[in-house]
């Protein structure tokens, strides 16, 4: 019975957690519930995922997933891997650099590529696996960043490829079909192959790749394994052929322009194996370039690619997470195997002049020619076939995620009702057709090495990031993987890269960094997340960690600001204020909600987080949120004042708006915060319309003057004593309503920033510069260091005199003051202002010298008249006509609390009709003369 209770207890908490779920979540994200089974003796949990309508309807469409591992993966790898260069430039590798360094460029390659295939099983084993390929994979697993730019990268890999399978077609045509093509009886006749025959050969062939991709592609996917015994067939009668050949002569084709006659095939002899050991670089007879080690393995390693094929076909593996790893790897030892045979074989029978002489000699040894001729078109095109449709499909996916927003929207929007991207399609043939203007197969074969090798590099990169950001859902069930063989692989990557072709390889780094720069600034948002969110944790939690408190000295001071906002929406200007007199230091917007938890359901400050989080961007403001929830204003302050930040990033400076009657004024227009917002996080209880993006409601409206919820006098000055007590400075702002920023960036006449560094009701030490004097130096001085503020406004520091001051005392006053400035590289006009109507201030001893240390009861309010402070104010405003923003001196609160409103009565006479001003009082010692 108590366990029927508490099962009905769970199912009820379980369905209001759905509930509250359902209202707050974005509708594009998944939601997971679990369903706890009562009449399951052993009480499993089902996973049960919510999917939207239209997930539903695209898995109703879906493809069974029908395919095995040696189908689905093993077989499209080895196609992809073999291509042309098994029939047509192992012996010309073998050739060129002899027998020991083609295989050194054969495991060179696949270790290369098996440490790629390590991190592609890593991805493919750490969760489900949907259709989509790599590029899917990728994109899902880091985020849009890299997804989107590794994409593009695939998406010129397969391209080149393609270009590259059918000049391979072509060639195999060329030499068998074409004018003294070995297939023809009489040599005089056949197809024309000078000047630019060759490219129209290569665009017809083309061209039935895009008509097969049209309308027949899936008809190709399931004849691939077809394909797979016609070329496993003709590898075996070679291998049979190298066993009963006869010696003899083998005559050069007819292309070969720099040698003519023939070479011998010897058959199994020790000698020609020994001759071939050391290759003998010549010049390339289908390009007449010289070449050198690295041309030769940028051509091989063409033979290594082809890895991502089985991934490809993710979407219709049975079980992807296993038919990847195992497939690919397979598909890896099987290939490698096969080159290191056949390159053993030519070695010990043919000669190095038919080797450098002869690409296609394998087609003339062969026990029937026409079959290894045969061979050699299928996997090319089967080869330029798979890369044209991977290209497509890559390119639609990207277009698709709308990684790269508008430009490709076309190609999303151009798919059949099966399910074919007809404009990815076309797209990818045009590019394709392009490429094959540069006609020679040796001449591509780099290219396409360069951008598989960065491509390569890039996973590795990004797998390297999963495993150091040590997020604790990347578990892959492959164990084969560690970030040493990520780097190891990014390593050989883009080194193989530069000495493949430093100019290709650098410029198509630049074009990687772009995109991901692009994608990062871009991108707002992402159902996949963000690998550089997990990255940026791991960093910022392990420096944080080394930033120790007690290291922290006067000369590496900074303003951290804590900012107190009661409501966003009449105070914008200060906030873009303030993110300017913080400079490089933390800003954070705290902001305290009345209320109980405990008469909430949930808490009710965690709505408001998204609205904040967007005020924040169109703002443009680099600041943190922080909410609290309290009984009262000064309990949550106080509660924001102690846990604001972390570690060693606490605010040391609290700043409030000023408490008067005056009614706030709506600034959101004035700010222009309006626009497209970002919809992530985004509920329609957080009060932001998704489709406009306007703020306008996010925020409560602004308050009356006489509104009942604004805080009493008492409250607001126990909260500046608190502050002080927690050992904070405090700047208290007013009249910010009038201050423009893009105004100030637009005038063309400087305004000046004012500091009076005065306690007005301390008149008498007015010769002294204490801590809170030259606290309000610095930041005035900080303010004055950004951009904006140094080239439209100018510094003043005004110094009060008494009118029955000598001349030379005045001198001499204003000598130690610029002595000072000096000191602390402050670079201000200092201003002397006559006190004739202020009858209060004392005369500052001749002998005094700033200092910073006067006791506290120089510090704190004592009352003056009322006439007294208006005859400050009337002088402040008299320096104020182009004043952009004005520094004073906050006294410390009274003790006395009948002196409180006094007190706030005083500041507000002080400060009334004047520009925006900064009320600061600094506790902490800010400013330093020494290295």
């Amino acid at each position: 019975m108590e366990l029927e209770l508490y099962v009905d207890r769970f199912k009820s908490w379980l369905r209001k957690e759905a509930d509250m779920q359902r209202a707050g979540a974005n509708e594009h994200s998944p939601l997971l519930r679990y369903r706890l089974d009562s009449a399951s003796d052993d009480h499993n949990v089902e996973r049960v995922t919510e999917t939207s309508s239209a997930d539903v309807q695209t898995r109703g469409h879906a493809q069974p997933k029908n395919l095995t591992t040696f189908f689905g993966v093993f077989v499209p790898c080895v196609l992809s891997m073999f291509s042309v260069i098994l029939f047509l430039r192992v012996g010309y590798a073998v050739g060129e650099s002899g027998l020991l360094q083609t295989l050194v460029m054969f495991a060179l390659g696949y270790f290369i590529v098996i440490l790629t295939v390590f991190s592609v099983c890593a991805i493919s084993t750490n969760g489900a696996i949907e259709g989509g390929g790599a590029y899917f994979m990728i994109s899902r697993a880091l985020g849009p960043e890299f997804g989107g730019s590794i994409g593009v990268m695939f998406f010129i890999a397969n391209v080149f490829s393609s270009a590259l399978y059918c000049i391979g077609f072509v060639e195999a045509i060329s030499d068998n079909f074409g004018t003294g093509g070995s297939l023809l009886v009489d040599h005089q006749a056949g197809l024309p192959i000078n000047d630019w025959w060759p490219f129209l050969y290569s665009s017809i062939v083309l061209l039935f790749c895009l008509v097969v991709c049209l309308i027949g592609a899936g008809m190709f996917a399931r004849t691939s394994f077809f394909i797979f015994l016609i070329v496993m067939a003709t590898l075996i009668t070679v291998f049979v052929s190298f066993f009963t050949k006869k010696p003899g002569p083998i005559n050069f084709p007819h292309n070969n322009h720099l040698s003519n006659g023939s070479a011998n095939y010897t058959g199994f002899r020790l000698d020609t194996l020994k001759s071939n050991l050391y290759g003998e670089l010549t010049p390339d007879y289908t390009t007449g370039l010289d070449v050198n080690f690295l041309v030769v393995f940028a051509v091989l390693f063409n033979g290594c690619t082809g890895i991502m094929a089985g991934a490809n076909m993710s979407g219709e593996l049975k079980n992807p997470g296993k038919a990847i790893p195992l497939g690919t790897l397979g598909a890896c030892l099987f290939t490698g195997l096969i080159y290191a045979i056949v390159s053993f074989l030519v070695s010990a029978t043919c000669s190095q002049d038919l080797l450098l002489n002869n690409y296609g000699f394998l087609q003339q040894i062969n026990i029937f020619p026409p079959g290894v001729v045969v061979g050699i078109l299928v996997v090319s095109l089967s080869a330029a076939l798979t890369t044209l449709i991977g290209a497509s499909r890559v390119l639609h996916a990207i277009a698709k995620d709308g990684v790269f927003g508008m430009i490709l929207l076309p190609v999303h929007k151009g798919v059949t009702a099966g399910g074919n991207p007809i404009v990815a399609v076309l797209v990818s043939w045009l590019l394709v057709q392009l490429v094959l203007l540069m006609r020679s197969l040796n001449a591509i074969a780099p290219l396409v090495t360069i951008f598989f090798l960065l491509s390569y590099a890039a996973t590795n990169l990004a797998c390297m990031a999963m495993d150091v950001a040590s997020a604790p859902n990347f578990r892959p069930s492959f164990r084969y993987f560690s970030w040493h063989t990520s780097l190891l692989g990014i390593i050989c990557c883009l080194v193989m890269m530069f000495l493949v072709n430093p100019m290709w390889g650098a410029i198509s780094i630049v074009v990687f960094i772009v995109l991901f720069l692009i994608n990062s600034f871009r991108i707002s948002e992402s159902e996949w997340g963000y690998i550089t969110q997990a990255l940026i944790f791991h960093q910022v939690r392990k420096y944080l960690l080394r930033l120790d408190a007690r290291k922290d000295h006067v000369k590496f001071w900074r303003p951290q600001m804590l900012l107190l906002v009661a409501n966003p929406r009449s105070c914008c200007e200060l906030i873009r204020f303030v993110n300017d007199m913080k400079k490089s230091g933390l800003y954070i917007l705290g902001h305290v909600k009345k209320g109980n938890l405990d008469e909430s359901y949930a808490d009710p400050v965690q709505k408001e987080y998204p609205a904040w989080i967007v005020l924040v961007e169109k703002l443009k403001v680099k600041a943190f949120t922080e909410l609290t929830l309290a009984s009262t204003i000064r309990e949550g302050v106080q509660h924001l004042i102690r846990i604001s930040g972390l570690g060693g990033m606490k605010p040391n400076t609290v700043i409030l708006g000023f408490h008067d009657n005056a009614p706030s004024k709506d600034s959101f227009e004035k700010c222009r915060v309006w626009g497209q917002s970002p919809s992530f996080g985004i509920t329609e209880d957080s009060g932001i319309d998704e489709e406009s993006g306007l703020l306008m409601n996010a925020f409560d409206p602004v308050r009356p003057s006489n509104s009942a919820n604004r805080l009493s006098v008492e409250e607001y000055v126990m909260i500046i004593n608190d502050s002080i007590r927690l050992r904070k400075n405090v700047c208290l702002t007013r009249h910010f309503s009038k201050f423009d920023r893009d105004a100030l960036a637009a005038s063309k006449e400087p305004g000046f920033v004012d500091v009076w560094p005065i306690n007005f009701f301390k008149p008498e030490t007015s010769g002294y510069l204490d801590t809170a004097c030259i606290f309000l130096l610095q930041l005035a001085c900080v303010l004055h260091m950004v951009r904006v503020w140094r080239k439209h406004t100018l510094l003043r520091v005004f110094l009060c005199t008494s009118e029955d001051e000598e001349p030379a005392v005045v001198q001499h006053r204003r000598e130690k003051l610029e002595g000072f400035l000096n000191d602390v590289r402050i670079k201000a006009q200092i201003v002397t202002v006559g006190k004739q109507n202020v009858n209060r201030l004392a005369v500052m001893r001749e002998d005094s010298v700033p200092s910073t240390d006067h006791g506290h009861a120089r510090l704190v309010y004592s009352q003056v008249s009322s006439s007294y402070i208006q005859g400050v104010n009337d002088m402040i405003k008299e320096q104020s006509t182009k004043t952009v923003v004005t520094f004073c001196y906050l006294p410390l609160p009274p003790t006395d609390s009948s002196q409180q409103p006094d007190y706030i009565r005083h500041l507000d006479a002080l400060t009334a009709d004047l520009p925006p001003t900064v009320l600061v009082h600094g506790i902490q010692e800010v400013a330093c003369t020494a290295l």
